[in-house]
């Protein structure tokens, strides 16, 4: 039997943008959160944070951290795309990629202390240290269905135009990218980390 990590509260688009953060605070508590981290590295279309936002709300991850030359919240184009799931989502914003990984190692160790053991019978495997996987077109690549998953597990997503920073790749433990069979080179970060997120959670619990 799978884990149910349904909110215990749902909010439209309307009543999101208009939440206080410190009266849902509490509330916020409730929510099971999914041994799952992502990391923006350098993203320039605030857009695509607010998006990415939702997608960490939609997901129940345990945290995002936004990095580089990455805007964070307030700004308002986040604030709009994000409809408001900028309030309910954990979020830090660190200089590099490399901070980031360095302090989900230490959330991670919280997060098994406060939610573990699971039950046996669910298909989750949780490991000390955290599985670090960089989504980008590389020559070390694999593809995404081709790797075997552990949790927690951090995602890095890099920049647009340029990918994911040498530096981060050669922190993660494995380079995974989505098969792109037509003219175009990439999808979109909101989209290919839909699509990682979605496949893990479904092949590792």
């Amino acid at each position: 039997m799978k884990r149910v990590y349904n909110s215990p509260m749902k909010l439209n688009a309307k009543e999101l943008r208009d939440v206080d953060e410190k009266e849902i605070a509490d509330k916020l508590k409730s929510i099971k959160r999914r041994p799952i981290y992502f990391i923006l590295e350098n993203i320039y279309d605030t857009y695509n944070i607010g998006g990415l936002f939702r997608l960490a709300d939609a997901l129940a991850i345990e945290k995002m951290y936004i990095c580089g030359e990455s805007e964070i919240p307030p700004n308002s184009r986040i604030k709009k795309a994000s409809i408001g799931t900028y309030k309910v989502v954990p979020w830090e914003y660190c200089k590099t990629a490399k901070e980031a990984i360095i302090k989900v190692r230490d959330e991670s160790v919280k997060f098994l202390s406060q939610r573990g053991p699971y039950p046996k019978s669910e298909k989750i495997s949780l490991v000390s240290s955290p599985q670090v996987i960089a989504v980008e077109q590389s020559p070390d690549s694999v593809p995404y269905t081709k790797t075997n998953y552990s949790l927690p597990v951090v995602l890095i997503f890099g920049n647009e135009t340029s990918g994911v920073t040498e530096e981060a790749l050669k922190l993660a433990d494995q380079i995974v990218e989505i098969p792109m069979w037509g003219i175009n080179k990439s999808l979109n970060v909101i989209v290919s980390a839909a699509i990682v997120s979605y496949h893990i959670i479904d092949s590792a619990m």
